[in-house]
């Protein structure tokens, strides 16, 4: 799985001065290193190098400073990875790419050189605002069919989990879940209900979910 990949890449990025966490808006892994500006680097994640991988990366590179694609590396460097015309790819696109060792080695095949497309600042803003808004690194990059655990939804644990123990506003719940209002308000996952004007419990479902997301809780 593309997940294995995750933890190597996310230390070689780390061991370059990046804080690294995994499936930011629908990216496999995003680096930020603070600064002005803060540099933003992305990471995508594939057991082979395909045609899709390289989409993925040209549709975010508007977005970021740096793209790395990352790739399990094939026994006796046989893969797409080891093709001339591979490499020669990513230097024309301006990215990086990295193979992965079965052993968690990662070795860089091209380095990634400054290609300037047209930039997207609210993307890229969206980005870096839900990698700072996130608590911890709760999704690994490469994940696929299931829910991740967005800044979103860790709020809406940290409201449900306060629900839990009693009815609440959502001014009492705002010290753990800034949005509590906004979250209780649209009840995106049905977790809430609303007992009298402007309190609120937590449904069948809100329990539920506590129990799935129950290592993900606030401590």
């Amino acid at each position: 799985m593309e997940s294995s990949l995750y933890l190597p890449v996310k230390r070689f990025l780390e061991g370059l001065g990046f804080h690294v966490k995994g499936e930011i808006r629908g990216c496999d892994l995003v680096a930020l290193r603070e600064g002005e500006p803060t540099a933003v680097v992305i990471g995508e994640l594939k057991l082979t190098f395909t045609l899709d991988l390289v989409l993925q990366a040209v549709d975010r590179s508007a977005a970021c400073d740096e793209i790395w694609l990352a790739v399990r590396a094939s026994r006796r460097g046989r893969g797409r990875e080891g093709d001339p015309r591979v490499r020669k790819l990513c230097r024309l696109l301006g990215l990086g790419l990295l193979a992965v060792m079965a052993s968690g080695k990662v070795e860089v095949l091209v380095e990634p050189v400054p290609w300037r497309p047209r930039r997207d600042p609210k993307r890229r803003s969206r980005i870096v605002e839900e990698h700072r808004r996130r608590r911890g690194d709760p999704a690994t990059g490469g994940s696929t069919r299931q829910p991740i655990m967005t800044a979103y939804r860790q709020q809406a644990l940290a409201c449900a989990a306060a629900l839990a123990l009693k009815p609440a506003r959502p001014r009492d719940l705002k010290p753990n879940a800034p949005d509590a209002p906004k979250i209780l308000l649209s009840n995106v996952y049905g977790w809430f209900v609303r007992v009298e004007r402007g309190v609120y419990a937590l449904s069948e479902g809100g329990k539920a979910a506590l129990v799935r997301w129950a290592s993900h809780l606030p401590a």
